[in-house]
């Protein structure tokens, strides 16, 4: 039976009052059947579908999506317990406002693997401090991705893809790989809804892969 489709608001600006308390550390004992494998964090999940797949395929992987938009994560919740996934989970939160708190109970070397994908724009310049990727949370990753450890980056906007890549560019702890040139295929197994409708329009999309290195922080 074909799932539901969860209709919600598109925009949610997350400098909101409501979207400013950070979230309680997680037991991540109570989250996955086996806490202590390699987590992949997939920021700005939307309905998670990215992360359903990853789950299924790579076994050997926790996967935790996070999401602004509460109905989204409640139904994508609701469909990982009908799978009976174990290494799943979704967490309705702002995360720039709930990053450390989230990941300050991880065991150290855990967080192996981030992905954001086709985050909110947020096109208008006096909107710019909605985007999700602000050098604060560069700095958190930084601190809690373990050493050799990747970020990938991608939008279907090339601008948002530049100032995400500038921003990871810009701290000690992030190496781009690759001549500098957008990659032409994405390096995971698992493509998004919004890759696979934007290439099947014959549109671009913009990707970047960085490396944890280590550094003086850390």
């Amino acid at each position: 039976m074909a799932a539901l489709r969860v209709r919600v608001r598109q925009h949610v600006n997350p400098l909101a009052n409501k979207y400013q308390t950070p979230v309680n550390p997680l037991e991540w004992g109570k989250i996955y059947a086996h806490p202590n494998q390699p987590l992949h964090l997939d920021i700005g999940c939307a309905r998670g579908r990215f992360a359903l797949k990853m789950a299924q395929i790579q076994t050997h992987w926790n996967f935790l999506g996070l999401e602004i938009r509460e109905p989204l994560v409640d139904d994508a919740n609701r469909l990982c317990s009908e799978l009976g996934l174990t290494n799943l989970h979704y967490l309705f939160c702002n995360v720039n406002a709930s990053m450390r708190s989230l990941l300050s109970s991880l065991a150290p070397g855990t967080l192996q693997q981030v992905s954001i994908q086709f985050p909110d724009p947020w096109f208008k310049t006096r909107h710019a401090k909605r985007r999700v990727v602000q050098p604060e949370l560069v700095a958190e990753l930084a601190e809690y991705l373990a050493p050799g450890g990747i970020v990938f980056l991608q939008s279907d906007i090339q601008f948002v893809t530049w100032e995400m890549c500038d921003r990871f560019a810009a701290h000690p702890a992030f190496e781009r790989q690759g001549n500098g040139e957008w990659l032409l295929e994405n390096p995971l197994p698992v493509p998004t809804e919004r890759e696979i409708a934007t290439q099947n329009k014959g549109e671009p999309v913009y990707r970047a892969l960085f490396t944890k290195v280590e550094y003086n922080g850390k």
